[in-house]
């Protein structure tokens, strides 16, 4: 199993950046795929990014394509979600989870870190 803990998330002002870092304990971090999903108030949790055990293969939401870059470090035990360019519609709570491939949907990921919140003012 595997603990996940996300942080780095916090207030900008839109058109601004953040850097998520997701660490996880326990058995290494390579033997998983990846993600970062996000929930607004009153929404759905939504996929966000995913990335394969090894980083060869990464894919990512519509609404972040080009803004957002999910990777990793396993030497560390860390996944990362950079997020440039945020818009208001990027707030919400951003969850880190595990599991065994590349999945969107959320039923795929066994293990969750608490999630952090990101809030992009305009």
């Amino acid at each position: 199993q595997v603990q996940l803990v996300e942080s780095g998330g916090g207030l900008v002002q839109a058109g601004g950046s953040l850097r998520l870092s997701c660490a996880a304990s326990g058995r290494t971090l390579s033997y998983y795929a990846m993600a970062w999903f996000r929930q607004a108030p009153g929404k759905e949790r939504e996929f966000v990014a995913t990335i394969s055990r090894s980083g060869g293969t990464r894919s990512y939401a519509d609404s972040v394509k080009g803004r957002f870059t999910i990777s990793r470090d396993n030497a560390k035990n860390t996944v990362y979600l950079q997020m440039n360019s945020l818009k208001p519609e990027d707030t919400a709570i951003y969850y880190c989870a595990a599991g065994t491939a590349p999945n969107v949907g959320v039923v795929g990921y066994l293990y969750w870190g608490q999630g952090t919140q990101v809030t992009a003012s305009s």
